[in-house]
């Protein structure tokens, strides 16, 4: 046990730690209201084959959705789940629960306003439902501001809740056991060490890195459990969700910016020795590259994530295609492999993303010597 390990992290672990998730929490939870969502079955459809069937159930389960359904039938109307809370903002504030749309049969009715569920996104309509739709058949209603519980946000819910008792529990065992940690956080501490010694301080320096270990410690987890729920057949598909990894990357980007010295900028804007005639080239270049770094941490997590989740719905449904045993044998064996590679996915991708924010915040707060 290293003794500043001993003494920083013990006394401030869970103040910093699930302070910096509770904020990262409720950022995600305000953008991921404006992610897509799953479509509903509200239209009547001629009979699907079974191929267009698993197309439509893996779409049910990376898109987000206002029920939290284990298992949907659009055909025959049978859902096993339960309703979510809608928070809706139309000239005041809304609260109910999503089954009063009955998975998009019925229009909603709250405090004198009609809500109707389409394609599930909410619309304010009238009493009978009526929907304008203009000439690529989208809708015109005024649609109210949603801060709805989907799916995706009650898994992220979820998983601040398992964060909050893991660290909660650390804490206290290492003030009632002299800095020993006891039970499933003899899991955690060699875990939290490792990004302390092998990511923060390589990467940021020494000097500056305890400033952002408690947020590069809460995004590591959280993306690490994200992706372990997502990997489950509940439907949580939040790390597979862009609204999620773009909050996370806008976050790396805010605190790079915002803690960057003036060497960053003069050496994107005006690098010291090099030819006037290329500091004006590289110098776009440069200032692009800002935005480059924290698209690519978006883009990389989510892509990931969301293929992943593809790949193995597409091959279990195969089992329903072949209807053999060889074919179903090698569909179920190639699938359970895959999902076995996507538990080292699940945490090497909270690794990269953690390793790559640690990179910038160092670029960030790197002092360079005129000769250098």
């Amino acid at each position: 046990m290293h003794k500043f390990y001993s003494h920083y992290y013990l006394s401030d672990m869970q103040k910093n730690i699930l302070r910096n998730f509770l904020l990262i929490s409720v950022f995600l939870l305000s953008l991921n209201s404006y992610s897509q969502h799953e479509t509903d079955p509200q239209k009547p459809e001629a009979k699907k084959d079974l191929k267009t069937k698993i197309k439509e159930d893996i779409r049910h389960h990376v898109k987000d959705s206002y029920y939290f359904d284990f298992n949907a039938d659009s055909e025959t109307g049978v859902y096993h789940g339960f309703s979510l809370p809608v928070i809706l903002i139309d000239n005041g504030l809304h609260v109910f629960m999503s089954s009063k749309f009955d998975h998009g049969k019925k229009v909603a009715e709250v405090n004198g306003n009609y809500y109707k569920l389409y394609h599930n996104k909410i619309y304010k309509t009238d009493a009978s439902g009526t929907l304008s739709l203009n000439e690529h058949l989208h809708p015109t209603n005024a649609k109210p501001l949603d801060f709805s519980i989907t799916k995706g946000v009650f898994g992220i819910l979820i998983v601040s809740l398992i964060i909050f008792l893991i660290f909660s529990n650390l804490a206290k065992s290492y003030a009632k056991n002299g800095a020993i940690p006891t039970g499933v956080g003899r899991f955690f501490e060699p875990l939290v060490i490792y990004i302390r010694d092998e990511v923060a301080i390589p990467s940021i320096g020494e000097k500056k890195y305890k400033r952002y270990m408690p947020f590069l410690l809460t995004v590591f987890f959280f993306i690490w459990f994200s992706n372990l729920i997502g990997i489950t057949p509940f439907g949580m598909n939040i790390t597979g969700n862009l609204a999620v990894t773009a909050a996370l990357a806008i976050l790396t980007f805010l605190i790079t910016q915002f803690s960057s010295n003036k060497n960053y900028w003069k050496h994107i804007f005006w690098m010291p020795g090099v030819p006037v005639p290329m500091k004006i080239i590289l110098a776009p270049i440069e200032l692009l590259g800002v935005f480059i770094k924290p698209f690519a941490l978006m883009m990389r997590l989510y892509a990931n994530i969301f293929a992943g989740h593809i790949v193995i719905y597409s091959i279990l449904g195969l089992l329903f295609v072949f209807k053999s045993y060889i074919g179903g044998t090698l569909s179920f064996g190639l699938a359970l492999v895959i999902s076995i590679l996507e538990l080292l996915v699940a945490i090497l991708q909270a690794y990269i993303f953690t390793m790559l924010s640690a990179l910038y915040f160092g670029f960030a707060t790197e002092e360079h010597s005129e000769e250098h």
